[in-house]
């Protein structure tokens, strides 16, 4: 299977994990020798219930008895699409109640920038250094890390960049400007929180000029940080949210999220403003639906903080210099990229999933599924400890 897998499958990177998968339960990945490996990653986010949670998968498999893609999305009315749609309002601060469902992360931020341009008849975006929205042609034009986007230019017009948490820079946002776009808790950078009221102040100046505040919730929503979203542990309300990963409880989705009145620009004039065959498919809203439910009804969403503090309470080490981030959405900063690659590396061999940050080389990403244990938390920050004692 690997040297079919180097064959015929399109590499993201010169090397990859290569881990032979054979099935995975709860929070265990298994590769094709029965090896359990404790999953300290969830997909990078996107497994928040873990691997095969029964709700989900029972919701799968029902809708899967019923029927599959009938139509291109916004044509018929479609039962777990409308379901989902109307429990993310209910969840969601007014007045955030109109949702365009998409397959992915980076479409939903398509959508969301087309909609801010049409919306206020400007063009001009504003983004974030080090931001990461994605890798389609609009999404990596507002990505702020050149080395990336040097090879693909040209791209999108327009664009400007703000240093994340620098309220000064502010100015820069004029009445020029459709959109502000930024992610609530900055992810490829290294798990940056928002200080000092930034996000408020980012609000303040979109209503001063009339631009749009859209937050980029893909990573830190659906309750990863003690909040189902993450904009709601910083006192601010968006104009547009973007949320995925997470949200399809292990299958592919996007949505963006505004007001009713703002999201009808995209339906006329032109008609088809932003359109998906696949988006609101039927398997993947019953099963983001299933998840949604289990998230929002039990205790999860609350325990992220409590198994925050049990991971920093136990993965205290001379090698580790500070463990940023939020809820289960944390990243422990190490003295070296080549520290934090043999680290992923040699944890692997123990039997713990690690994974890196992509613009901050001296991180280590632990987004464990918000089903872990205490126990297995503990399991996990052992193994960590046990390896960085090898490499010091």
């Amino acid at each position: 299977m690997k040297n079919d897998f180097f064959k015929y499958q399109a590499q993201t990177t010169p090397h990859p994990l290569a881990m032979e998968i054979s099935h995975a339960d709860g929070n265990y990945i298994y590769d094709t020798n029965n090896k359990a490996y404790l999953d300290f990653v969830a997909g990078v986010s996107a497994c928040p219930l873990g691997h095969g949670h029964p709700k989900v998968v029972s919701a799968i498999k029902e809708q899967a008895d019923k029927y599959l893609h009938v139509m291109v999305y916004g044509e018929y009315i479609q039962k777990p699409a409308i379901d989902l749609t109307k429990l993310l309002a209910k969840h969601l601060p007014d007045p955030l109640e109109s949702t365009y469902l998409t397959n992915s992360g980076t479409e939903a931020i398509e959508g969301a920038l087309k909609l801010a341009r049409r919306y206020t008849g400007r063009s001009e975006i504003i983004a974030a250094h080090k931001a990461y929205h994605g890798n389609t042609m609009g999404s990596l034009s507002i990505m702020g890390f050149e080395e990336r986007k040097q090879p693909f230019r040209p791209l999108v017009p327009d664009v400007r960049f703000i240093t994340f948490n620098n309220a000064e820079e502010l100015t820069k946002i004029t009445k020029k400007t459709a959109a502000v776009i930024l992610e609530t808790i900055q992810g490829g950078a290294g798990f940056i929180e928002p200080t000092n009221n930034y996000l408020q102040q980012v609000q303040k100046r979109c209503n001063e000029v009339g631009a749009l505040l859209i937050l980029d919730e893909i990573q830190p929503g659906i309750g990863r940080t003690g909040k189902l979203f993450g904009f709601e542990n910083y006192n601010c309300i968006p104009d547009i949210v973007v949320t995925g990963k997470g949200l399809g409880g292990g299958l592919p989705i996007g949505a963006f999220t505004t007001s009713k009145a703002m999201m009808d620009c995209l339906k006329d004039n032109p008609k088809l403003g932003h359109i998906t065959t696949f988006g609101g498919h039927p398997l993947i809203a019953a099963a983001a639906l299933a998840a949604l439910k289990e998230i929002t009804s039990t205790n999860l969403i609350s325990e992220t903080l409590k198994k925050e503090t049990l991971i920093r309470e136990h993965l205290l080490h001379p090698l580790i210099k500070k463990i940023r981030g939020k809820g289960l959405m944390l990243a422990a900063i190490l003295p070296s990229d080549d520290i934090v690659n043999r680290v992923i590396l040699q944890c692997q061999e123990e039997g713990l999933i690690l994974f890196w940050l992509l613009f901050e080389p001296c991180a280590i990403r632990i987004t464990p599924p918000l089903t872990i244990s205490d126990s297995e938390l503990i399991t996990g920050c052992e193994i960590i400890k046990k390896v960085l004692n090898k490499i010091a």
